[in-house]
């Protein structure tokens, strides 16, 4: 007796499909279909043999394999290793009512978990009519051998915000040729990072994207520009098939998580909800639009667009269905892939509400921070949007979610020009106080960053005053205006050496500044090694050695190498550097010394009310560092910001405890900084005298 009802449909065996999960799944026996549409009519399977310009098969869904807005079935005898499918999806053509239906086009399932269309970086398109992008159907499986995501505590993280393919593409990079570029090719320099101490890589955009999507051509070089960065999403549940070896990227991607993983490094990726591929009215229909445009993106009244992302559209995040979605995405990455954490892009669009108002609950957020599957992972928001709705601080957090603090990256820019006041800076060195203590929110709520993808690199950011976007083909038009950025005294590429010798220890007052801060430190990739852009601040169309990491600044920039990961490794070993709670700036647990005291020149004496002061020093007290059974030793750091050298008084440290050197940044490299653990004794205890634009970190034991 059969267990199931047969339907067929010319040589197809059909029977009805489940509703959940959404996408295709392999079942026994056959393929399960299911897609979603509120508005549509009817909607066809559309079946393909891999890489086949005609489809082998359409197969409508029928009536009886409705359940309210859901369509399913399910497809027997299919091999799924050979299939590529989408939908034709009929319905009501009505742009000013909010609906594309287009039943001669072909659409990509938003569920698809693998995509054809982009197999080879840079590759063209196949020449596969009006449907590129082909949803593929996989297998999940994949012996991870029994990983598990690292759960490391937010306020331990070392963050590295990293491009696959720039980290490995350059010719100097050490990897084979054939992995440059690759999930295989990151996967190869984990020692490196494990050398530089990091802990976690945030990943830029791994879900399929097309990087052929940009019409311009460089006026430098005449060549094509690209989607390098690869912020316009495809397919939101496929890993991009270009950053693979084999072409096969779902097991390469797991085997780069677990041996991050199995190396102590966890994985972040930076994920793109807030717009897809598809642009405006203008753009190309892919999925979304085809299979129910009305629910998928905010729209005018007159059926236009929304732009809060900059991209041309705004998908409906708060709308039930699109909520759904998203959660049901994350959730299969952090299942499936093991992923740690995520980053949202223009994460305020998230919580606007359908008409782009701002919502005080917006549920989408409050569904991700309260959901069981994501309750381990890491969530941090790029708290605004294009729209202008700016929320650092402020955003809806619900105790879970984590920021990038733009306030921090831009205060620490104007306090290494000398142009910051002093109070603001010592919030900034406390994880922002200012910012999340009031909505009582924890320190590990602030990512403190001085760069990211997103503008100048380190090396860039101490070389211009202004942008020099002109190979963008956009006229110098694009790209933040808003740098806070000094050339220290000359516009790029310069031999003075003076200006040079600034330049690094502006390097070096940055890096030393962030990893002494409070929060959560990221770093750009290649800041490590000094890389520049040439000035360029928005390098997303350059698939080329703009954007690669040069591997042969490891050896020309040696010295500042060596200073990062030893001020990777000290925040390392200090506890009191990570603290999971604010500052109360007392003795309360009467041991002599508050968790921390603020100096100036003069110890126990800042200068708050100076608006011109340009000097500031803070001592942390070892004692407080409460999750140690041992009390860790007493951090001093002094920054001296004026263009004059200054001697700062050094507080006094409990009978039989001195200061040892740990960095200061005017004095040339090795003596600029020293191994953690064997800082020499300072022979003056009782005051240090600190260069011109420079920092000193002391240790007290």
């Amino acid at each position: 007796m059969a267990i199931h009802q047969t339907y067929a449909y010319g040589e197809f065996k059909l029977r009805h499909g489940q509703p959940f999960p959404f996408g295709a799944t392999p079942v026994p026996g056959g393929i399960n279909f299911s897609i979603y549409s509120n508005h549509a009519t009817a909607a066809t399977l559309v079946l393909y043999h891999k890489g086949e310009p005609e489809p082998f098969a359409e197969i409508p869904f029928v009536r009886e394999f409705r359940m309210g807005n859901v369509v399913s079935m399910v497809v027997l005898g299919l091999d799924y290793a050979d299939l590529e499918y989408g939908y034709r999806v009929d319905g009501p053509y009505d742009p000013p009512a909010g609906h594309r239906f287009d039943p001669n086009q072909v659409l990509l399932d938003p569920y698809a978990k693998s995509m054809g269309g982009r197999d080879v970086w840079g590759a063209p398109l196949p020449d596969h009519g009006s449907y590129p992008y082909r949803g593929q159907i996989i297998t999940n499986e994949f012996d991870w051998e029994g990983d598990r995501p690292l759960e490391i505590p937010a306020e331990d993280l070392i963050i590295y915000e990293m491009h696959v393919r720039g980290f490995t593409k350059h010719s100097s990079s050490p990897v084979p040729p054939e992995q440059r570029g690759t999930f295989a090719g990151l996967q190869a320099q984990i020692p490196y990072l494990k050398e530089l101490g990091v802990n976690c890589v945030e990943l830029m955009p791994i879900f399929e994207f097309d990087e052929l999507d940009n019409p311009r051509h460089s006026p430098i070089t005449g060549q094509p520009l690209f989607n390098y960065w690869g912020y316009s999403t495809l397919a939101f549940y496929a890993p991009k098939t270009g950053y693979a070896v084999t072409g096969a990227p779902v097991p390469e991607l797991k085997a780069l998580v677990k041996e991050l993983h199995r190396n102590g490094i966890e994985v972040i990726l930076d994920v793109v909800f807030n717009h897809t591929a598809e642009g405006n009215e203008h753009g190309p229909t892919i999925s979304f639009r085809g299979l129910d445009n009305k629910t998928y993106y905010m729209l005018t009244p007159e059926g236009h667009y929304l732009n809060f992302s900059g991209c041309g559209n705004t998908l409906n995040c708060n709308h039930p269905v699109v909520r759904i979605f998203v959660l049901d995405c994350l959730r299969y990455w952090a299942s499936e892939y093991h992923i740690d954490g995520f980053r949202f892009d223009l994460a305020s669009i998230l919580g606007r509400d359908p008409n782009g108002a701002p919502l005080a609950n917006p549920p989408l957020l409050e569904t991700l921070a309260y959901d069981p599957i994501l309750a381990n992972c890491k969530l941090v928001a790029e708290a605004w949007d294009a729209g202008g709705l700016y929320q650092v601080g402020s955003f809806p957090n619900y105790d879970r979610w984590g920021e990038w603090n733009g306030k921090y990256r831009d205060d620490t820019r104007r306090f290494l020009k000398g142009q910051c006041r002093i109070g603001e800076m010592a919030q900034r060195l406390q994880g922002s106080p200012d910012l999340y203590a009031k909505a009582g929110r924890s320190v590990d709520s602030s990512v403190n960053f001085i760069t990211a993808h997103d503008g100048f690199t380190l090396a860039d950011l101490v070389s211009y005053n202004e942008k020099h976007n002109e190979a963008n083909a956009e006229e110098n038009r694009d790209g933040d205006n808003h740098n806070e950025s000094w050339n220290c005294g000359a516009e790029g590429v310069t031999s003075d050496p003076h200006i040079l010798a600034l330049r690094r220890r502006q390097m070096r007052n940055a890096i030393v500044i962030l990893m002494m801060s409070q929060g959560v430190p990221m770093l750009l990739m290649g800041d490590e090694v000094g890389r520049s852009q040439n000035g360029n601040n928005n390098t997303y169309c350059h698939d080329s050695e703009l954007n690669w990491l040069d591997w042969n600044l490891l050896k020309t920039n040696a010295a500042f190498f060596r200073f990062v990961k030893h001020c990777i490794a000290f925040r390392n070993q200090h506890p009191v550097l990570r603290n999971r709670e604010y500052f109360q700036h007392q003795d309360y647990l009467n041991v002599g010394y508050p968790d921390i005291s603020w100096h100036g020149m003069t110890a126990d004496e800042p200068d708050w009310e100076d608006e011109e002061c340009r000097t500031l020093a803070f001592m942390l007290c070892g004692k407080y560092a409460k999750r140690e059974a041992q009390p860790d030793d007493f951090i001093y750091v002094a920054m001296n910001m004026h263009w004059e050298p200054h001697g700062f008084e050094l507080p006094q440290l409990p009978t039989g405890m001195n200061w040892h050197i740990f960095a200061n940044t005017t004095m040339p490299s090795p003596e600029d900084i020293w191994e953690p653990g064997d800082e020499p004794l300072l022979l003056e205890q009782s005051w240090i005298m600190l260069g011109e634009r420079s920092v000193v970190v002391l240790v007290g034991r």
